[in-house]
């Protein structure tokens, strides 16, 4: 049974068109599932009994499940997807003022090994499809009361965008469209670790969505460090492809920087940032780092927090310090997979060890 999230327009009319159907109901059909927030074609009251039928025996809307799902006391709430192959990817929905932003993952685990990331721990096992990357975000825009909407959307979960592009593309271009979650491209971000070539094929693409490159060192040594893809890339490259896309879509870009406690948080590094962004029309996105359980790395201290801010500040430098939010649930992308799977571990072995009392556990 297909996914009906991965077809284009295009394919669908094409469905519709062999089974004698007319061609005006795939709007209607997309209408229901992007807008009304329908979890079956039996719901699409507007729709003849036989061309929901069709659709049923055809098609499914859902490929996952929700293992879990957890609501933190700023409201940000996540979702632990189990996908058709038992692989697991998070989805986040967080609250701000007016905007219901979401952060959907792009790949089943992540293969660039940031040192001090959760999602990547565990290595990549596959790209997800762009019906895949669509249904988190119908399933985090069902989470919303009706008369509330998506406003943005991050790729920022887990795995990277840019190794999975054209799926990424795809699913961003439907998640754009005014007849489906009609978000625009100023509100829809990319986040990339920097995959050069990639980043030259979005500087063509019709469509200009928000880049964000995931910086995390001024220098090639310390982001070979923390960032070992970096090694087979280099900061120089990613710079020069980041300034193309600049020069051809004209929108401010974004880096981002997760602030580790005595590791790439010294003064020298944020002069050495200073000297990469002042020639630049970007922003500075300061993360301060959200430990993850097994890890050595420390969020660093208001203090030092204050004072790399300000050294960047007073150098005139645009930066926003982004808050931490649902702390508690494990918001950090990876995280809340990665648990769930030790704590299945953990039964796993206790369950065996009941059957078995002379098998030790590990």
């Amino acid at each position: 049974m297909q996914h009906l999230l991965n077809l284009s327009n295009n394919d669908l009319l094409a469905w519709l068109k062999e089974r004698k159907h007319p061609t005006f109901r795939a709007s209607q059909i997309w209408q229901w599932i992007f807008q009304k927030r329908v979890a079956s074609f039996q719901e699409m009251e507007n729709l003849p009994k036989q061309l929901r039928q069709d659709l049923t025996e055809s098609f499914t809307i859902w490929s996952t499940t929700i293992a879990k799902k957890t609501v933190a006391t700023d409201q940000t709430q996540k979702l632990l997807l189990t996908h058709h192959d038992g692989g697991q990817t998070e989805s986040v929905l967080l609250f701000e003022k007016n905007r219901r932003t979401i952060c959907v993952s792009s790949q089943v685990g992540c293969a660039m090994g940031c040192l001090f990331c959760a999602s990547g721990l565990d290595g990549v096992d596959r790209n997800l499809t762009q019906g895949e990357i669509l249904e988190q975000m119908l399933l985090l825009q069902r989470l919303l009361p009706d008369d509330e909407r998506l406003s943005h959307i991050v790729m920022m979960g887990m795995g990277e965008p840019l190794a999975n592009l054209s799926h990424v593309l795809g699913a961003l271009t439907v998640a754009n469209d005014p007849d489906r979650l009609g978000i625009g491209t100023r509100r829809i971000t990319i986040s990339t670790v920097g995959i050069p070539a990639s980043i030259v094929k979005m500087a063509d693409y019709p469509l200009a969505f928000q880049l964000a490159v995931s910086l995390h060192a001024p220098n090639e040594a310390l982001r070979d460090r923390l960032v070992p893809v970096n090694k087979n890339i280099g900061l120089s490259k990613i710079l020069a492809a980041v300034d193309q896309y600049y020069e051809k879509t004209r929108r401010q870009i974004t880096f981002e920087y997760v602030l580790l406690s005595d590791i790439n948080d010294h003064t020298s590094h944020a002069k050495e940032l200073v000297s990469i962004l002042r020639p630049r029309n970007a922003m500075l996105n300061v993360i301060p780092y959200n430990p993850v359980a097994g890890l050595p790395y420390q969020s660093p201290s208001k203090q030092r927090l204050a004072h790399f801010k300000g050294i960047l500040t007073e150098a005139g430098i645009t930066l926003k310090v982004r808050h931490r939010k649902g702390d508690e649930i494990n918001a950090a992308c990876g995280q809340l997979r990665r648990n769930n799977a030790q704590t299945q571990k953990k039964e796993l072995y206790s369950i065996e060890g009941e059957k078995s009392p002379e098998r030790k556990s590990p």
